[in-house]
């Protein structure tokens, strides 16, 4: 099968975004290579190994690819998607270049060929992430092994972000916590969660296709009977009358870093109760997505945790870490902990 290879040469700060507009343009796949020079710092603490070759992609750049469906007109495309990558710049989001190029490729040749670079990786003191093609034999006592098959659409986990995120769970997960996940993408941190001792956890998506990949990832971990996974947004869970209606909301009602949260939900009545295998307020909230999308809703965090509980979250470029900051105090959280991997920021927010 011959599929339509887009290529846009950009920045590390801007990937997330313009692979999110790459997906509402009717991509099937987006791949991302970032800077592979010597000069760049790897977090080896827990062993991660980095077997992608070196590239000659500058510091702070990144190439990203979409693939579109042969009969898809790449006219339109890029009629639809060369715009919005300049409007980032009217966002504070730095595109870089953009340089945008197509051609036309053979399956074969991009659908599987990532796969060889993605190996078992220990991510935290007690988290292990497995692809599922891949054999792995647990190495030290009490480690936990998360399975996982993100698809061509979801992250692998190996993003700072996830592993951010998912140190700062395992440093505040005790037991019998119950866990709400914002925009889980393929549902790596609700199934960490878990496996971290939590009791229950909530994944949402607003992405149907993100549901469909959490809830298969669910079933491969074997947490079906504690992980509830639905199609919906913090604000319809808590009965809130209509969604944040920001432009960032507006501009792009399914921005991820795989993943997010938005205005563009229809949703506007309160999800039941009895289906959401949590009971409200719960104890933590974690929303790996993006800073644009995290100011937006910090007031709705709020409401959904217990007093004392904790917001940890990320998917925040180290230029937005202010902006984060002053909505998260704004909303009445403390500041409990800055953690940074790379570029990339992650806070732990506790409510007063």
């Amino acid at each position: 099968m011959l599929w339509h290879e887009l290529t846009i040469h950009t920045t590390e700060e801007a990937q997330e975004m313009i692979s999110n507009l790459m997906y509402e343009a009717g991509a099937g796949g987006v791949s991302i290579e970032e800077s592979g020079t010597l000069n760049k710092v790897r977090d080896t603490r827990y062993g991660e190994l980095y077997d992608q070759p070196l590239n000659d992609i500058p510091e702070g750049e990144a190439v990203i690819k979409g693939y579109y469906s042969e009969s898809v007109s790449m006219e339109e495309v890029l009629a639809e998607f060369t715009p919005r990558v300049e409007e980032l710049r009217g966002f504070g989001i730095n595109p870089g270049k953009a340089i945008i190029s197509w051609q036309t490729v053979d399956e074969d040749e991009w659908a599987h060929a990532w796969k060889q670079y993605f190996k078992p990786l220990r991510v935290s003191e007690r988290l292990t992430i497995k692809p599922t093609w891949e054999e792995y034999t647990p190495t030290h006592p009490g480690e936990a092994i998360i399975e996982l098959d993100p698809g061509m659409a979801f992250g692998t986990g190996t993003h700072p972000t996830t592993a951010l995120c998912l140190r700062a769970l395992e440093k505040n997960i005790t037991g019998g916590e119950e866990v709400i996940d914002v925009g889980t993408g393929s549902g790596i941190l609700a199934v960490g969660a878990m496996l971290l001792g939590a009791k229950s956890v909530l994944a949402l998506d607003l992405d149907p296709v993100a549901v469909e990949s959490a809830r298969e990832n669910v079933l491969l971990n074997r947490l079906e009977d504690r992980i509830t996974v639905k199609e919906s947004d913090l604000l319809s869970l808590l009965g809130g009358e209509g969604a944040a209606d920001s432009a960032a909301g507006d501009m792009w009602p399914s921005a991820r870093p795989g993943h997010t949260l938005s205005d563009s939900n229809s949703h506007n009545e309160p999800v039941s109760q009895d289906s959401l295998g949590v009971t409200l307020p719960v104890k933590i909230v974690v929303a790996n997505i993006l800073a644009e999308i995290i100011v937006l809703f910090t007031d709705d965090v709020y409401r959904a945790l217990q007093p004392g509980g904790l917001y940890i979250t990320s998917g925040i470029y180290k230029d937005k870490e202010g902006l984060v900051e002053e909505a998260l105090t704004k909303s009445g959280f403390d500041i409990i902990e800055v953690s940074r991997e790379e570029d990339w920021v992650a806070f732990t927010a506790g409510k007063r």
